[in-house]
């Protein structure tokens, strides 16, 4: 409010017309009011930011530990296949050497 009053006041000194003074006045309030973000408005958003990231990290985190969780099932399934294919490696190699 003092900042309308003081800037009314400067407008009219220097001769504006008190209609176009009282027109800047209402625009410059209406910007204000609708265009520009307050302190609370920042607060807000910054505290809307620090949720999604939280919950970004928690889901990064549930993805990380089912990706680990596959990893791992894969590597166990490689090491079976490659135990068995060894073992029939080494079954042929014996039964090639009984018969030489």
């Amino acid at each position: 409010m003092k900042t309308e009053l003081a800037l009314y006041q400067a407008l009219t000194a220097i001769n504006v017309p008190e209609l176009k003074a009282t027109a800047v006045i209402q625009a410059l309030e209406s910007d204000m009011t609708n265009l520009l973000a307050t302190k609370t408005d920042v607060a807000d958003l910054r505290k809307d930011i620090l949720t999604l990231r939280s919950d970004l990290l928690k889901d990064m985190d549930t993805f990380n530990a089912q990706i680990q969780t596959k990893f791992s099932q894969q590597d166990n399934k490689l090491l079976v296949r490659l135990g068995m294919m060894f073992s029939f490696a080494v079954g042929i190699l014996i039964a090639v050497l009984k018969y030489l």
